[in-house]
């Protein structure tokens, strides 16, 4: 589980297939040293499970349907990733609860700026319209975002400390963003089809 507040900005270093896995090293030495082999580490909002790590990085390994739902398979020697270790009971929760479970990877439609915000547009695959509630929180690469409004697409502000801390701040229109809709909203659809 997850906030969806970035710690840090990590690096690619390393790619390695092995079959249908893909093995990620990603230089992060803010955070590699508190690591743990077997902790948790949402990687551009992807939950990962650290198997190897150093004092300066960490290694993790994705499956197929992960790389199938995510951006992972554009990443490239030097990739820039957001990074955010899992939450502990003492966490300070100020994000939503983000499990770090990609719904889908869109791309970027549109975005402008009004003064130092930067408006970001794009549409999700009806199926998931339903869990986007305007003021409802979504993820997008991992970050913890509120809905400014859905239709006919959904449009979020953000602020100038998000993006100077997070990898948006280098998007473009068409670049893919990994999207994970609100945990809570799905539990409430699916109670209510009971």
């Amino acid at each position: 589980m997850f906030t969806g507040i970035v710690e840090t900005i990590g690096q690619v270093t390393e790619l390695k297939r092995a079959g249908r896995v893909l093995e990620l090293t990603v230089s992060a030495p803010q955070i590699a040293p508190t690591l743990n082999l077997g902790d948790s580490v949402a990687i551009d909002g992807v939950c990962t499970t650290v198997t190897e790590r150093s004092d300066a990085s960490f290694t993790v390994q994705l499956q197929e349907e992960t790389i199938k739902r995510t951006f992972a398979s554009s990443y490239r020697y030097g990739s820039k990733v957001n990074l955010e270790r899992a939450v502990t009971p003492a966490t300070r929760m100020g994000g939503h609860f983000v499990q770090g479970h990609i719904d889908c990877c869109v791309p970027v439609r549109s975005f402008h700026y009004e003064g130092d915000d930067m408006v970001l547009r794009f549409q999700i695959p009806p199926e998931l319209s339903p869990y986007c509630v305007e003021k409802g929180f979504i993820a997008v690469n991992g970050i913890s975002l509120t809905i400014a409004s859905v239709v006919p697409e959904i449009s979020l502000h953000i602020i100038p400390a998000t993006l100077n801390n997070t990898t948006l701040k280098d998007i473009r229109v068409g670049s893919p963003l990994n999207i994970e809709t609100d945990i809570l909203g799905k539990y409430v659809r699916a109670a209510l089809k009971k």
